[in-house]
């Protein structure tokens, strides 16, 4: 039997000089590195970013700096919440309030009015006790608010038909082969910048992304977190309140992700597989048999809006594992691709049966041209090998910026096609949706904003890199990519990972404070909790 002495005095300074010199050495080796955004210095000391922090700083520090930030409530190191507008002028004293509409301002003799509400964070900030609240209180007030535009109220009273389509991308779109979504893509808003970048729980945050405006919180499931959370500016609730007919459906299973807590919070009448919605239990399940069973529940409703999520576009594609690409395989057949290409194809063919299902139930009713259709994926195909998604785009997809690039539609029947150069992503869907409608919401207080507003374009990407109307910052590699030859300051490069590191450390905060519960606790706003 092995006996274990104590050790010596000597043996335990030993011990205690030598763990100093080699947090010293691993101290030294951080500031060795540079200060630069997501850099080792940064992310040990300003930034959180767990998956390149496991790369750069090893997996033990970083679980050691995760539960030491979960335990001292540490924030990020963040300089602005958002690109200033010298124009913009911040909302008056409390004083001042009986005097001025806070949701005007004068520049130049010219009224501006702003998506804002009429929140005193100077005040709430000045009676919160709480630290974290306060911060956030004060990181609001300084957000630069977005300025109503010439789309402001455009589409007011309009029905709404928002989808999230599984696995959608621009390489579903053919002529022949999709046709309506060919028209749709063509004959409304032609977003020709749109980014639908990828998070950690794939479709579950990308819908969180699309039905929020807020991004999802690393480690956990947002949507259904989000289920027990006051949500006023998601499309649901912000129209029951003007006493739409609110309804949301899924051809797939009622729980899944946990949308059965999630969606009736965001003031929809929720039904799928399993829960009030008979469609055939295939897999995956047929968007056009959910169309034709779902329709008749409101389109003679004035006003409807209506959330659907599809999953006919889901992976693995092969014409043997799945039932959508086996049904439509006579219809791609044709198509100059490799049989995985044409699989993904034939389950897009399912989801442009469904629209033209749609678009002529909408037609038929005489409400086509008061409807407003709002699509979007929930990422990209990642079920396609990289290989075949070369092949599809016809070249080498870059894979930080270019593979998150996708299509949003924006259509209603009788529109002039608009092209949309700007840079914008799924983030910003919300927020242009509640200002097409005329809505009443603060763009404070969303991670996104309205596309049509005057403001800098800003997609953020989960791996912390950017686009903004300078250029394509990869957080990764720390490289800004310029636009014609314009340079970017390495000033403006710490201006704006700052903004977005703002970005996803308040857009969490959002989620774990219930914060839009708290900012407008005891104001009627017509939020029926829990319908």
């Amino acid at each position: 039997m092995l006996v274990f002495k104590s050790c010596s005095t000597v043996n335990k300074l030993s011990l205690a000089c030598c763990a100093l010199f080699a947090h010293g050495t691993g101290i030294a080796a951080v500031y060795a590195g540079g200060k630069a955004p997501n850099s080792a210095y940064d992310l040990y000391f300003k930034n959180s970013y767990p998956q390149l922090s496991v790369e750069r700083l090893g997996l033990l520090t970083t679980m050691r700096l995760d539960l030491q930030r979960l335990i001292t409530g540490w924030s990020p190191d963040i300089e602005l919440a958002a690109p200033r507008d010298s124009k913009y002028i911040p909302a008056p004293a409390p004083s001042d309030k009986a005097k001025e509409d806070p949701n005007e301002r004068e520049t130049s003799g010219k009224i501006v009015e702003y998506n804002t509400m009429d929140i005193d964070f100077t005040q709430l900030a000045a009676n919160e006790k709480n630290h974290q609240l306060k911060e956030m209180h004060q990181y609001f007030e300084q957000v630069q608010p977005t300025a109503k535009n010439e789309y402001t109220g455009k589409y007011k009273g309009y029905n709404l038909i928002l989808i999230t389509a599984e696995g959608f991308s621009p390489y579903a779109i053919h002529k022949g082969v999709t046709p309506t979504l060919y028209k749709l893509v063509n004959s409304g808003f032609q977003f020709t910048n749109f980014y639908n970048p990828i998070w950690g729980v794939s479709t579950s945050d990308g819908e969180y992304v699309a039905c929020t405006g807020l991004i999802p919180k690393n480690g956990v499931w947002s949507f259904k977190q989000s289920g027990k959370n006051y949500l006023p500016f998601v499309m649901g609730n912000q129209l029951q309140k003007l006493d739409y007919k609110t309804m949301a459906f899924h051809d797939h299973s009622y729980t899944y992700y946990g949308r059965n807590i999630s969606h009736p919070n965001m003031g929809y009448i929720y039904k799928a597989l399993g829960n009030g919605l008979d469609v055939k239990k295939t897999w995956p399940e047929s968007d056009l048999e959910m169309m034709e069973k779902t329709i008749p529940e409101f389109i003679h409703n004035q006003p409807f809006h209506t959330y659907y999520m599809t999953v006919s576009g889901h992976m693995q594609y092969s014409f043997t594992g799945n039932y959508i690409a086996h049904k439509n395989k006579n219809l791609v057949q044709d198509l100059p691709y490799s049989e995985q290409a044409k699989a993904y194809i034939a389950t897009q063919v399912e989801l442009d049966r469904a629209l033209k299902y749609l678009l002529d139930q909408l037609e038929e009713a005489g409400v086509a041209d008061k409807t407003l259709i709002a699509l979007s994926p929930d990422h990209y195909p990642y079920g396609l090998d990289m290989k075949t998604i070369n092949e599809l785009a016809g070249h080498t997809v870059e894979k930080n910026f270019e593979l998150f690039k996708s299509t949003f539609i924006l259509y209603t029947k009788g529109m002039k096609p608009i092209t949309v150069t700007k840079p914008i992503s799924s983030l910003d869907i919300i927020p242009t949706i509640s200002n097409l409608l005329g809505l009443e919401y603060d763009s404070r207080l969303l991670m996104g904003q309205d596309v049509f507003s005057n403001a800098s374009p800003l997609v953020i990407f989960s791996n912390k890199s950017f686009i903004t109307d300078k250029g394509k910052y990869n957080a990764v590699t720390n490289t800004f990519i310029t636009n014609n030859g314009e340079t970017a300051a390495d000033e403006y490069i710490k201006r704006m990972s700052a903004i977005v590191e703002g970005k996803f450390h308040y857009s969490a905060k959002i989620l774990e404070t219930d914060y839009y519960r708290k900012i407008f606790s005891g104001i009627n706003n017509g939020y029926k909790e829990g319908s």
